[in-house]
């Protein structure tokens, strides 16, 4: 490898170096203090840069919190969301999506919870981004909802509507964090019983397993 070519190897390593410390110093604050609004003061103090470096990787205090979403999103099993969601059968796509969803969720439970508490927090770093996260999970909904219709899954009586709302609350984070951390049921235990819910409630009676 030349000289110049290392350099910049050297150089892309330690911004990507200084961006997981930013980060971190971000998780790390919000598990600290989750009911205060996050500090850039102490974010760059803790990943030890300045203010101004925060800005120019992020663009903006909502850029931070974008930029953190998508890396909690990611480190914690986007992957296996995204693999769950591309099932072929509707009936799959619904169960191994929440349990996916489920798993996701539990691998930064604290962080989940005071991100989905933050829109009322700090709502002017923290609404944008769990907006978005949540816009995102409105479209999948509505997508599987719109899947189960058109296999004829769905029961007589329940609308697309129906079905999306009955999966937006299902599949909420809340729902999930009443179980868990509510009724001291295990990840599994909890998304057995909102795939269990989900499925007896939309499903034609000869679809939903003894």
């Amino acid at each position: 490898m030349g000289t110049r070519r290392y350099e910049q190897v050297v150089r892309a390593d330690a911004a990507e170096q200084t961006r997981r410390r930013i980060l971190d110093a971000v998780g790390e604050q919000l598990r600290a203090a989750p009911t205060e609004p996050v500090s850039l003061e102490k974010v760059a103090r803790a990943a030890k840069v300045s203010r101004s470096t925060i800005y120019v990787d992020f663009g903006s205090r909502a850029g931070l919190f974008d930029a953190f979403v998508m890396d909690l999103y990611e480190r914690t099993g986007l992957r296996e969301l995204s693999e769950a969601v591309a099932a072929d059968d509707p009936r799959e796509h619904l169960r191994e999506a929440l349990a996916a969803a489920g798993r996701m969720k539990s691998r930064d439970l604290d962080i989940y919870r005071v991100l989905h508490a933050m829109d009322r927090i700090d709502p002017s770093s923290a609404a944008e981004a769990v907006r978005a996260m949540e816009e995102d999970r409105r479209g999948g909904v509505t997508h599987l909802a719109n899947r189960l219709a058109s296999a004829g899954l769905l029961r007589d009586d329940v609308s697309v509507d129906w079905a999306v709302d009955v999966l937006w609350t299902l599949s909420s984070f809340e729902s999930l964090d009443l179980l868990v951390t509510g009724r001291g049921l295990t990840v599994a235990e909890a998304t057995e019983r909102l795939v269990t819910t989900a499925e007896r409630t939309l499903y034609r009676p000869e679809q939903v397993r003894g």
